[in-house]
């Protein structure tokens, strides 16, 4: 079984979270003031008072069992696989939703930007679509990572804006502060609820966060909170300059308030922010949704295609083309108001679903349950989550309570028809869901721990196996060679697009276990301590970073453009990993050599000579080779008697035995590409000022290493 490295942090976690909420106040406020009138600012008080229970039982699910699937896998080990099914399909339909309303909203905010009829509103939403199943199904990874930004600038806009409404509020045009009451209010609350959803999203990728013990609950309540205040704030600021009959048919409501602030230009830009915030929005919605019918694919809850994993990109093509199909039907065949709504029921149906989860596994004290964290007043906080949730979906109509309705009677049919035969059985289903609330269910079976958190190794050289490596069991020998045979630990390491759940790739792959029994007979016969480890990451440089800077790790070897299979990751991880380890580095590009028996160390005079001929002598003696220094210096430099007499001096004084040779050339690149032919491994010592851009990506001293007929090895040095 492979390793997940968890390579999500608590402010990055609080990022993703806070990303799939800010749809919310883009697109909802003005539709709610229609709703409930100026108390709309009341509205998303309460209704994240009513989410607060769900925030509170997700984070002591999420710290019980942290892996990724969050909802879907609670409430699976809690009631069995028909339940699983049914929320299975409640949350990809909930997700799914949002992700089609971010859509219409998004296309009201290009009209702004680049005047394009209302009446193409559909129509533009669809092409949006179209282009995030595209970046979803080829895994690009840059296109995930602009969130951070993108929130970040969001929220700082909103910020200022409200900060400048505040300084222009009209209480006159806060009149009437419920347009409809009490029931209006309430509906309000259950039409806005839908705007917190991503606060408990993080739970779905709880397998990927560092110490979620911790983090995850911390996540939650911090999202929650500050997610909050600016929904808040920012909807008092609305109602207090723009008048409720111009709201309550706008979605695009940020927009207006911008405008009526600041003119067209503040519109303009409201218009572009809006356009990035609900563009990176839908694609969120579209890659977390994709999961579950994944997820559930691999269960056997729902057909066997939905989990293909396409070989070329390593993305989910079925799942994330089916998620995609069904966010085109509900644009096309619902207005935003419906999309919402719905979006909300199914939301509001899958938290009540968490709160009996935790009633469940809290009251049959099954042995594996064990949280650390404990949501407070419990059962209280359950409870009211459950009838604030009864009551909040009678308010949403007719139509999204009979959709509920529908989304169990669906599952329970899907169950029937690919569930029914499945082995596996929650705690309530095996033991009687009525009896359990009464009986000590310690005994109840196991399951499975996690993965382990933290990849680790005490090793002095990690090398990292990123798959198109030459000979991995070279380039390690390589690596034992440089530190005179010390521990080496080389890593198997798998980068998965974000698109695709890690649990595909955790099970040992023929590939690996091919490379492990390989690599432990390499150790047995040169007698190298060498271990060997697989991993599983969503961030390649980070868990490479991470390896290489633990305290015993004094080298990171890794082959020469080495690079993962999918995602567009620059062209390799290296040049962040040269700004960022701790440890030296070695890059081996491998050129076939099987036999080394004469090695070249092409030196130019500096402070790390004696570094740099020290490690060709530990290859050297790894390899019983011979050794030569060779110095290229320009025609018309240092005489080469000199030259040759000072670098035997310091071979002597280092008590290397090597041979020195120079060449006098302007043309230093020809002239060691010629040479290298007469060598087996040409070592290249980088300076510390070398301009690793052109090393790394085809001109200055790149041309070394490309140009060079035998293997290279290039180091550098750390101080």
């Amino acid at each position: 079984m492979k390793k997940l490295e968890r390579t999500l942090s608590l402010p990055g976690a609080i990022a993703v979270s806070i990303g799939g909420m800010l749809s919310g106040i883009f697109v909802l406020p003005g539709l709610a003031v229609g709703i409930t009138g100026s108390s709309v600012w009341l509205a998303f008080l309460v209704a994240a008072l009513c989410i607060l229970p769900a925030v509170l039982s997700k984070s002591e699910l999420g710290t019980a069992m942290p892996k990724s699937g969050g909802t879907y896998v609670y409430i699976e080990r809690a009631f069995g696989p028909l339940f699983g099914t049914i929320a299975g399909i409640g949350l990809w339909l909930s997700l799914l939703l949002k992700s089609a309303f971010s859509l219409v909203g998004l296309s009201a905010y290009l009209y702004v930007v680049v005047n394009i009829d209302e009446a193409y509103t559909k129509a533009i939403a669809l092409l949006a679509l179209l282009l995030i199943l595209l970046l979803n199904v080829f895994g690009l990874k840059k296109v995930e990572k602009t969130q951070l930004f993108i929130v970040s600038v969001s929220i700082i806009s909103l910020i200022v804006i409200t900060v400048l409404g505040f300084n222009s509020f009209d209480s006159k045009l806060t009149e009437p502060v419920f347009t409809d009451g009490t029931n209006g209010f309430i509906a309000g609350v259950a039409f806005l609820y839908i705007s917190y959803a991503g606060v408990t999203k993080i739970a779905a990728i709880a397998g990927e966060i560092k110490n979620p013990a911790k983090n995850l609950p911390l996540t939650m309540i911090i999202s929650l909170f500050l997610i909050t205040t600016i929904y808040c704030f920012v909807a008092l600021a609305l109602v207090g300059n723009v008048e409720a009959s111009i709201l309550a048919t706008d979605i695009k409501p940020i927009h207006t308030l911008f405008q009526t602030i600041g003119g067209d230009t503040f519109g303009l830009i409201a218009g572009v922010v809006g356009v990035l915030t609900l563009m990176s929005m839908a694609n969120s919605g579209v890659l977390a949704s994709s999961r579950f019918p994944f997820a559930m694919s691999k269960d056997g809850l729902l057909p066997s295609y939905l989990a293909g994993i396409n070989s070329r990109f390593m993305t989910p093509v079925s799942a994330i083309l089916t998620t995609s199909t069904l966010i085109a039907l509900a644009i096309i065949f619902l207005d935003v108001v419906k999309i919402a709504k719905l979006a909300s029921a199914f939301k509001v149906l899958m938290f009540i679903f968490n709160e009996l989860t935790v009633i469940v596994l809290r009251e049959t004290n099954a042995q594996w349950y064990k949280p650390t964290f404990k949501s407070p007043l419990y059962p209280y906080v359950q409870i009211f989550g459950i009838l604030s949730g009864i009551v909040l979906l009678a308010f949403l109509g007719i139509v999204p309570v009979v959709s509920v309705l529908g989304v169990v009677v669906l599952g329970f049919l899907i169950f029937l028809v690919y569930g029914s035969k499945s082995d596996r059985s929650g705690v309530a289903s095996s033991y009687g869901i009525f009896s359990s609330f009464f009986k000590d269910l310690s005994k109840i079976r196991e399951y499975p721990d996690e993965s382990e958190e933290v990849i680790s190794t005490e090793a002095e050289v990690v090398v990292p196996l990123l798959g198109d490596e030459e000979s991995p069991e070279m380039l390690i020998e390589m690596a034992s060679a440089i530190n005179s045979k010390n521990s080496v630990q080389a890593f198997d390491i798998t980068e998965v697009p974000n698109q695709t759940d890690s649990s595909v790739f955790m099970e040992d792959s023929p590939a690996s276990t091919s490379l492990k029994r390989r690599i432990k007979r390499l150790s047995e016969s040169k007698n190298l301590s060498v271990g060997f480890d697989a991993v599983v990451t969503y961030e390649l440089s980070q868990t490479i970073n991470r390896l290489s800077s633990q305290d015993t790790c004094k080298w990171l070897v890794m082959g020469w453009g080495a690079r993962p299979n999918s995602g567009i990751f620059i062209t390799n991880p290296i040049g962040w990993l040269l700004a960022n380890i701790n440890s030296n580095l070695a890059l081996y590009k491998d050129n076939g050599v099987r036999y080394i028996g004469k090695v070249v160390l092409a030196l130019r005079p500096g402070r790390k000579d004696k570094n740099f001929i020290g490690i060709a002598d530990s290859v050297c003696k790894h390899f019983a080779a011979s050794l030569t220094i060779l110095h290229v210096v320009p025609e018309k430099g240092q005489k080469t008697e000199t030259i040759k007499h000072r670098s035997e001096e310091k071979l002597t004084q280092y008590k290397v035995k090597a041979n020195v040779e120079i060449i006098k050339s302007d043309k230093p690149v020809d002239s060691i590409s010629e040479i290298s032919a007469s060598y087996d491994l040409l070592i290249l010592g980088t300076p510390e000022k070398d301009n690793w851009i052109k090393v790394l990506f085809g001109g200055g001293k790149d041309k070394f290493t490309e140009r060079a007929a035998c293997s290279v090895l290039r180091i550098t040095l750390k101080d």
